[in-house]
């Protein structure tokens, strides 16, 4: 995350940090209460592929692109199929890890406004599993596609019925275009390089990556969006002093501390 990720103009002096010990307890604690909630909120078979069918049927009446348009491009060859899967499987969790890490280290305002958004946006998919159950659009026979990750590898699921580590019926919210999206706003908030916009390009990649491997719906990407533009609506974002800029540290507004967390996800 180095282009020329330099503090944003009028950033000097410092905040306190959160103590690491209290952040890594909270992200770990997250993490198992969203892998046991997840595992609550599992079957629901029938009730999720009905969801399916009528997610992908409003999707068709309000024109959005087909998710076929965009798995086509990756069919011209075994390799970039590959490549799109093993983007999935890996990159979401450790791109955001690393996020957080930086702002720890470098902006620590902003890394408390970010661990806020990112938790509230991952307790609110948390719960909605449970209201809106709905299989992926790779085990909709109606879509036509294809499940990449299957044919191609690598997978990081098993069959349905026998996948203890992830429940297969929470397509949406897409945590993986949320989260995304949150790195590049985050970045981009967060410095004042001309190149930050660049960060985008991580959600658009994600979010090729995610449809095209029939893993989303266009709609779990569009509600993340909202969970997410509604979280940052409510989180304040940390406000900068009128100082000298160029400098290395940071000065920001004192924004108090908390106990939400971040955790895994899909």
């Amino acid at each position: 995350m180095n282009a020329r990720t330099e503090p944003a103009e009028g950033e000097t002096g410092a905040i306190a940090r959160p103590p690491v010990v209290r952040e890594l307890l909270l992200v770990a604690g997250l993490f198992l209460v969203y892998k046991f909630g997840r595992q609550l909120a599992t079957g629901h078979t029938g009730e999720a592929l009905h969801n399916a069918r009528r997610v992908w049927d409003f999707e068709r009446a309000v024109h959005l692109p087909g998710e076929g348009s965009v798995q086509s491009l990756l069919l011209h060859g075994d390799t970039l199929a590959r490549i799109a899967n093993t983007y999935y499987a890996t990159v979401h969790f450790p791109a955001t890890v690393a996020f957080l890490v930086w702002l720890y280290l470098r902006r620590p305002a902003h890394y408390v406004w970010a661990r806020r958004a990112l938790a509230t946006v991952t307790s609110a998919a948390l719960v909605l599993p449970f209201v809106f159950p709905l299989a992926p659009p790779r085990m909709l026979a109606a879509t036509g596609l294809v499940d990449t990750a299957h044919v191609y590898g690598p997978s990081v699921y098993g069959p349905p019925s026998s996948d203890h580590l992830s429940n297969q019926f929470a397509a949406m919210p897409s945590l993986h275009f949320g989260w995304a999206l949150m790195v590049a706003v985050g970045l981009i908030t967060a410095t004042r390089s001309r190149w930050r916009w660049l960060w985008l390009l991580h959600p658009l990649v994600t979010l090729l990556v995610i449809v095209g491997t029939a893993n989303h719906y266009w709609l779990d990407a569009i509600v993340a969006t909202a969970m997410l533009g509604a979280a940052l609506a409510l989180i304040h974002r940390p406000h900068r002093t009128t100082t000298t800029a160029g400098r290395g540290a940071e000065q920001l507004a004192p924004v108090a501390e908390d106990n939400v967390l971040v955790g895994a996800g899909r």
